[in-house]
């Protein structure tokens, strides 16, 4: 495998190295195991890109006549800038809009009329084909580790429901960790290794949640033409053996990705509450579970932070927490995310304040009637010169 660079927050994610055996992807290819040295320029989207420039150059040059040698300077201020390619589109930003009404329902049938955009405190201008229909890469993320590992087939169940409610030019991904963070498959819009690639997904011990969120937004490059989410099941608890919650929320922000997150904070709350008041019967079995009701306790809090966390990170991406209390009805939950992604307004704008600074650029969506419940990004970073 190929190393690289540490990521931009200067913070490495450290996975396990222990030597293993993986078997083979659906598609021939090891799963590839994301380290803190690396990061990723996975094989498909390398070649994609250079077949793309290969081909645009090629048919440049057999549309175009032959023009006098640009001078020395014309050909410095014409060079690519390969970080702006991949961040974002200098003339328009593409923002996914949900918008639901009052009792909850997804509202369809808006135009560009019905919505307002606000950059910064300042409207921005829509145009007339501000509303497209655009596809979308979806990365499948599941948290391997001991505290959601009886619920994997419930995920592999959920997770083949939900890649057959999408549209045919729409792709996912899969992605699991714990004290790895493995990546089981890359885009693909084939049912087939979707499956095959579930059935490869295997239980481990630690939680490496804010590295598998780092890495999946970074690293897993969606097409420059779609829309980009990541759903996760998790709860959210990491091990704090790596990256930091907010290098996890900047990469998603970063990248443009609208999170949703299936929490199973509910669950183990009611289950720890449970055996918490079991223990605390009396005095005396109060003070021989001493040591275990401080455990729950600690573990109380945990999942009373994770979940503010949580909330914050699908919140500021346009995203939604879902916390069911039971996972029998995890397929409804995937379902529910499915149709949301199929009924979501892209909106395109064109930015007033054109500087290429690289600072955040707070937006804000509003419809024109006031109790629809608008779902957005908080915004995006400017590229930078």
């Amino acid at each position: 495998m190929n190393h690289a660079e540490t990521s931009d927050t200067g913070v490495s994610p450290r996975i396990s190295t222990r030597k293993m055996r993986m078997p083979l992807s659906a598609t021939g290819v090891s799963p590839v195991i994301f380290t803190g040295k690396m990061r990723l320029p996975l094989l498909g989207i390398s070649l994609l890109l250079v077949f793309a420039m290969g081909s645009s150059s090629s048919a440049l040059a057999q549309s175009k006549p032959p023009t006098r040698p640009s001078s020395p300077q014309k050909q410095d201020d014409q060079d690519i800038d390969l970080d702006d390619v991949i961040s974002v589109n200098t003339s328009e930003v593409l923002l996914p809009v949900t918008v639901r009404n009052a009792s909850g329902l997804l509202v369809g049938n808006l135009t560009r009329k019905d919505f307002r955009v606000f950059e910064d405190g300042v409207e921005q201008s829509l145009s007339d084909l501000s509303l497209r229909k655009v596809p979308v890469d979806v990365v499948l993320m599941v948290d391997a580790s001991s505290s959601v590992a009886e619920s994997l087939d419930d995920f592999r169940r959920a997770a083949e429901g939900f890649a057959t409610h999408l549209a045919v030019d729409d792709r996912v991904s899969l992605m699991q960790f714990d004290d790895r963070v493995v990546l089981l498959l890359d885009w693909t819009a084939s049912m087939a290794q979707l499956r095959r690639a579930l059935k490869r997904i295997a239980p481990g011990m630690f939680t490496r949640f804010h590295d598998a969120m780092l890495l999946a937004s970074r690293d897993l490059t969606p097409r420059g033409n779609a829309r980009r989410a990541i759903i996760v099941l998790t709860d959210g608890i990491d091990s704090g053996r790596g990256s930091t919650f907010q290098a996890a929320l900047r990469a998603a922000l970063e990248s443009q990705t609208i999170v949703y997150v299936v929490s199973n904070t509910r669950i183990e709350r009611v289950a720890k509450q449970k055996e918490l008041l079991a223990l605390s019967g009396s005095d005396s079995a109060t003070r021989f579970n001493r040591l275990r009701i401080d455990d729950l306790r600690l573990g109380l809090a945990a999942l009373e932070a994770s979940e503010r966390n949580l909330d914050a990170l699908t919140a500021a991406t346009g995203g939604k927490l879902y916390r069911p209390a039971t996972f029998d009805d995890l397929e409804k939950t995937y379902r529910e995310v499915a149709e949301e992604l199929s009924h979501q307004y892209t909106i395109y704008y064109s930015p007033l304040d054109l500087r290429r600074d690289g600072r955040f650029r707070r937006v804000r969506v509003e419809t024109t009637t006031p109790a629809h419940q608008v779902s957005a990004r908080i915004g995006y970073y400017s590229p930078k010169k």
